[in-house]
């Protein structure tokens, strides 16, 4: 049986390496470091991480904190509003 790589049978070239050429990892760079250093490792990451971030300007974060306590605002009035119409709509129904 043949598919669009090759024979199911027959391997392909890159497949026939030898197992002696074959690189084994056990664990990588973690292996070789104990609880400290993988602890060091990670918080050195999250710095890194953090450099990249394009923070907002003073003006920008002004604006999306305005925008979102406007939200907010909004949507404890709705939910105040239909809250109170439900009240009142049990009060009718069963009092």
């Amino acid at each position: 049986m043949t598919d669009a790589v090759g024979s199911i049978d027959m391997p392909d070239a890159e497949d026939e390496a030898p197992e002696s050429k074959k690189k084994t990892r056990k664990g990588g760079k973690r292996a070789k470091k104990g609880p400290l250093g993988r602890l060091a490792l990670f918080y050195r990451q999250i710095v890194a991480e953090l450099r990249k971030v394009v923070w907002p300007t003073r003006n920008q974060l002004t604006t999306y904190t305005t925008v979102v306590i406007i939200f907010v605002v909004v949507m404890i009035a709705m939910v105040t509003g239909i809250d109170f119409g439900f009240q009142e709509a049990v009060k009718y129904v069963f009092g």
